[in-house]
């Protein structure tokens, strides 16, 4: 049989790999071209690469190349070719193009004028033409035009060759299969699986991993379950040789069943479970992987020779709201040193800095592509000589960063925060206080806020003024960001950084991410929920401290009344002081969730405590309750899409004042408090009730250098 020439595509991070199993299929060479490998053999290779290739995307058989100036010398050269050859008249066909030149600014009209060549040809000699099928066309083409030179192609693959047929059930952000038998390849399994060693996949997700894992072992053709190929409807395809290499596929099969090693599968969620149990079934591989749900920080190694335990962590998604991203890789570092010992383990992230909290040295580490991101494949062996000293690694590294800042000028800064520290540490610490500011633009070329909330920091940049070079600007930010774990000696992953600019209206409120990650924090006796990432704010507005302090101190037995409440944190803190009930109101759907898990935390439950959805103007107007105390904590300035009409609080206050005093029962008070930094009270239009200055009173230490930052008013009716 004639010899031709194939290309097989594939991601880049794969190409040695492909190589590799071309020649072991019978390729006298494989050699690397862009986006993949050109090797060539008679017709059965092309078949056994699309049957039996782990790692290609595609395997395409070119039929012609030639040169094309502008769009009609593509449409000539295309129309040139035997496609009868190829295609029965009353047969189907897609078009895949990609590239451009003159005339052709899109890969879909060179499509067009591709399909265009094809379909005339075919009506000029046979008086018929085939008709489109992009789903499951007899003949998929490939048509690449770069620097004035066209490729065609057929696809022998039809559909990625990653579809192997097995998912049937899937779970957020599977790995494609290619990549996952790219990753098994790359991390040593064949071999670790002829001498019996097992493999266990703790965050399983759908289980591509251990199905993989589980066809490499047992000799199972990747394409064995597909029915249907780029060639079936080729006129060149000889479907007995075909069956021949499907006869010998299945042969293969069922004598490497008996040499799958022991494969364990696992993860916390029950919905990745379900899914894995699922596609190792439709993988015909149910019998050979144990899958159970479990905890992967209590995995444990099977008895028997050591093996490989592989993970693709995940980010976020399968990880409770509250857990720390690093910690997964502390606790599978440690847990990888005290149990699995004499084993071999490889991580694929996208966060490949996260690896060197685990406390392993990689020995290897190797590029691969998960669509568009880069991404590491980290190999550890579990030997004492690559353990390493996580403290001490952390301790140099921050000492590394500190030298380097202070050698680019960061001196006065780390100076300012060293005396900050010093001065508010003690005063934390002496008042049990564990969330407060220790920097806000101290420094004017500094023009950040740090705050520290217990083991994190969380740190905003203010959009520095348009006279400050842009790239001067973000060097310092950098020395910030470099400085802040070296001299409060926390790891990097621990302080968020977030850019502030001043805000307007609804602009407030709107989610900044979507990363929906909590985490708990300690105020008084209070627990409350932050977040650090998904919006402008916290949750927890640190200037108010000592308010929220004092309605706690005065809440008990009264009724109290929270407006604009936010995340509830007020509301908490009455209800910890012996307030008889709470009533939380805000326009916020999403804060009064906020709020509800809040009051749960700290134990808070029942109807006497109210969370209303509602407009607190309109709101205002409706009710007929009284409340023995009030909180009043108004936006500086709203326009939201939800609001009537818009409110300013300078413009409103009066009216606002005099609807909630309504509702102050005799003897009740109601503490006003704004952040309008020019906030000016309308003592005149006001003089009727008694009003008392507490923005002083209410201004924590942390805030000493920021009077402006709240101002907070005592109100009672004379």
């Amino acid at each position: 049989m004639s010899e031709q020439t194939f290309f097989a595509t594939a991601p880049a991070g794969v190409e040695l790999l492909l190589a590799a199993e071309l020649v072991e299929l019978g390729a006298a060479t494989a050699q690397a071209a862009r986006g993949g490998i050109l090797f060539r053999g008679p017709l059965e290779l092309g078949y056994r690469a699309c049957l039996w290739s782990r790692t290609a995307s595609r395997v395409l058989l070119p039929l012609a190349e030639f040169p094309a100036a502008d769009a009609e010398a593509l449409y000539a050269g295309i129309h040139d070719l035997p496609w009868e050859n190829h295609l029965a008249p009353d047969g189907t066909l897609s078009i895949e193009f990609n590239g451009s030149g003159p005339g052709i600014d899109h890969s879909h009209y060179g499509a067009q004028r591709v399909k265009d060549a094809i379909v005339d040809r075919f009506r000029a000699r046979c008086g018929e033409r085939p008709s489109i099928d992009s789903r499951q066309p007899d003949l998929r083409i490939h048509a690449h035009w770069r620097n004035g030179q066209v490729t065609v192609s057929l696809d022998l693959s039809g559909d990625s060759l990653h579809r192997r047929g097995y998912r049937e059930a899937t779970v957020t952000a599977p790995l494609k299969e290619t990549l996952a038998a790219a990753l098994l390849l790359k991390a040593g399994w064949p071999a670790i699986a002829a001498a019996g060693g097992p493999l266990i996949d703790p965050l399983c997700g759908s289980g591509t991993l251990i199905i993989e894992a589980a066809w490499m072992a047992g000799d199972h053709a990747p394409g064995l379950l597909r029915s249907h190929w780029g060639f079936s409807g080729w006129l060149g395809h000889v479907p007995a040789l075909w069956n021949r290499l499907l006869a010998e596929a299945d042969e293969r099969c069922a004598v490497g069943q008996s040499r799958i090693p022991p494969l364990f599968a696992s993860d916390h969620d029950s919905k990745a479970v379900r899914a894995t149990l699922i596609n190792t079934g439709r993988a015909g591989v149910a019998d050979r992987v144990r899958v159970e749900r479990r905890e992967w920080a209590t995995v444990k190694p099977p008895p028997g020779p050591p093996g490989l335990l592989i993970a693709n962590p995940p980010y976020g998604e399968r990880m409770g709201e509250t857990d720390d991203v690093s910690a997964l890789y502390i606790q599978l570092g440690e847990r990888l040193k005290s149990h699995f010992g004499g084993w071999r383990a490889a991580l694929f992230t996208g966060a490949p800095e996260l690896g060197k909290r685990m406390g392993l040295r990689a020995h290897k580490t190797n590029v691969f592509y998960n669509g568009p991101l880069e991404c590491r494949l980290l190999q550890f062996r579990v030997e004492p000589e690559f353990f390493v000293d996580r403290d001490a690694a952390d301790r140099h590294a921050r000492a590394a960063a500190l030298n380097r800042a202070i050698s680019d000028g960061a001196d006065g800064f780390i100076n300012r925060l060293r005396k900050n520290l010093r001065h508010l540490g003690r005063w934390a610490e002496r008042e049990g206080v564990s969330c407060y500011r220790i920097y806000d633009a101290d420094l004017p070329e500094y023009a950040v806020a740090i705050d520290r909330y217990e083991q994190w920091l969380h740190v905003q940049e203010y959009a520095p003024p348009s006279s400050i070079d842009p790239a001067r600007a973000q060097q310092r930010l950098e020395q910030v960001i470099a400085v802040l774990p070296a001299v409060l000696e926390l790891p990097p992953d621990q302080v968020v950084l977030k850019v502030r600019q001043r805000q307007k209206g609804a602009s407030q409120y709107q989610k900044q991410a979507e990363q929906g990650r909590f985490h708990e924090v300690h105020e008084g006796p209070a627990r409350l929920l932050v977040n650090f990432t998904d919006y402008l704010d916290t949750g927890l507005f640190l200037d108010h401290r000592l308010t929220r302090q004092l309605l706690r101190e005065q809440a008990t037995g009264r009724r109290f009344l929270n407006l604009f409440g936010y995340t509830g944190t007020a509301t908490v803190h009455a209800a910890l002081g012996g307030a008889t009930s709470t009533t939380t109101v805000d326009l916020s759907a999403t804060y009064l969730d906020w709020a509800r898990r809040n009051l749960e935390l700290n134990g808070i439950h029942g109807s006497q405590h109210q969370l209303i959805r509602a407009d607190c103007r309109q709101w205002l107007t409706r009710t007929l309750d009284r409340y023995d105390l009030i909180f009043l904590d108004p936006p500086t300035f709203s326009n939201s899409r939800q609001l009537t009409e818009s409110f300013d609080i300078q413009r409103d206050q009066v009216e606002l004042l005099r609807q909630t005093l309504r509702l102050l029962a005799p003897g009740g008070v109601l503490i006003f408090s704004t952040n309008h930094r020019k906030f000016r009270l309308e003592v005149a239009a006001l003089a009727d009730i008694h009003l008392e200055d507490w923005s002083r009173r209410t201004l924590p230490p942390d805030f000493a250098r920021d009077p402006k930052i709240h101002r907070c008013w005592r109100i009672t009716q004379s």
